[in-house]
Order: C-alpha cells, then structure tokens, then sequence
C-alpha cells in the first residue's frame, strides 16, 4: 500500500511538525544532547532538518540539490534557528506549488507519485526529528501520549518504513534463518506481515508469525523508528533486538 493520506494532510504534518522541532529547539537550547541520536546536540539535529528541508525543496523545485549546503556546515550557523524557520517555510511552499505530475527523483519502494512522495517522506522525516528533539527538551525518550503522534500518522509511517525503506537491497535484519514478524496496530486494525529473508517481504495478511509485535499506531511507528518501547512482543524477542542494532536510517 503506497500514501494513504491526502496531499494536503502530509503538507500540515511538515508544517506542524517543523512548529514543533524549532519550539523544542528554542526551549532546549542548541548545545542541548539528543538521547534518541546520542551521537547529536540540538544543533547536529536542527542542521540535519534544516538541510533535508532545503534539499527536498530543491527536487520539488527542479534546483540542483548539490547547492544545498552540507549539515556539518549549517549546524556552525550563528543564526541557525532562524535559518531552519525559514528552511521550514521554503519546503511547505514548494510542496503546496508542485503540480500534481511532478517529475521528480524518488528513492523508496512503494511511491504513489512523485509529489505525494516528497510530501509523505517530509512528514515522516520530521515527525521523527521533532520526536528527538522533544527527547532533547525531557532529557529521556519520549513516551507515546507526550510524541502525540496522531493514529492515522503512525500507520502511514509504519508503512512507508517497511514497504519503502526496509525492502530495498539486501536485509540487514537476516541471520541465515527465515522468519516472519507480524506487526499489528491495535487502534488501526492495520498489520503487516513481514517475511524477513535475504531480502526483506512485506504482505498484508498471513500466518503463523514466529514473532507479533502490536501497540497502537503510533507506538509501532515510534519502536519500529527506534524512538520509543511501548509495545507489547511476543515470540523470539532476539529478532526485536536485532532490529534495534541493524534497522537504522542514515543519510549518505
């Protein structure tokens, strides 16, 4: 299943999401540490979204993405709160200006069309940044209830993590064994049967899973994202922590 949201929806996601960020990176401060990325301060994160923001706003625009500067060099930015605002206003225009037969560069399995992309993956993309940087602000991972990520976010995200992102190559989550984990959201009644092999299956029914993993919607797109535990597993739990260490996105 590809976007299962309107156009629209994603677009006040990006803008709602990207509110959220800045108001935490304002409260937090810039030096503050990022517990769900350890490896980032406030600023790592800030220069990273400001970055995307442009870069996705580069493609929807038809601009060369390679002018966009680098995250290293934004995170520096005396007035990098002020940049990643405007950044955030750059990109909720250009996907309100695309036309509707965009053509533009995609890069996930499982794409509607390439505008309905650049809007989903946007939201996606920073309602999880706006999840850390929430983290920045308590100093702990958020809990489901204080991410307030909606339900009808959370299944769409789920999906576009594992049809989009996790069948594409080779899976980082094989052992040598076969197995199928099945994903269930309780509120949605979504679920997800994922064949974990060489390469990495998604289908939507099935049976006999060696491992279920249901929560709410939003609870789901959180642990599968590696931002938060509220889930319930049942099963060889070893897969679930393999997931922890191997499912990561990285920007390259």
């Amino acid at each position: 299943m590809a976007a299962a949201l309107p156009f629209g929806d994603y677009v006040g996601v990006v803008q709602r999401a990207g509110t959220g960020l800045l108001a935490c990176a304002n409260e937090a401060g810039l030096a503050a540490k990022v517990p769900t990325c350890p490896t980032w301060t406030m600023a790592h994160l800030v220069g990273h979204q400001a970055m995307v923001h442009r870069w996705a706003a580069a493609h929807l625009r038809g601009d060369d993405p390679d002018a966009v500067p680098g995250q290293t060099e934004l995170r520096r930015r005396p007035d990098l709160l002020e940049y990643f605002a405007n950044g955030l206003t750059e990109v909720v225009a250009a996907l309100r200006a695309a036309p509707p037969d965009l053509q533009a560069m995609t890069f996930l399995h499982d794409v509607t069309d390439a505008r309905t992309f650049w809007a989903r993956r946007q939201a996606h993309e920073t309602t999880v940044h706006a999840v850390d940087a929430l983290a920045a602000v308590l100093g702990r991972v958020p809990t489901e209830a204080e991410a307030g990520v909606p339900p009808q976010v959370g299944d769409d995200g789920v999906d576009e993590l594992l049809r989009g992102f996790f069948t594409r190559g080779r899976s980082r989550l094989y052992d040598g064994t076969p197995c199928t984990l099945h994903v269930r959201a309780t509120d949605t009644r979504r679920s997800w049967w994922v064949r974990v092999d060489e390469q990495l299956t998604v289908a939507d029914d099935g049976a006999d899973p060696d491992v279920v993993v249901q929560g709410s919607a939003a609870a789901l797109y959180l642990a599968l994202w590696n931002r938060g535990d509220d889930i319930e597993v049942s099963g060889d739990h070893s897969l679930v922590a393999r997931w922890r260490t191997t499912q990561r996105i990285r920007w390259s």
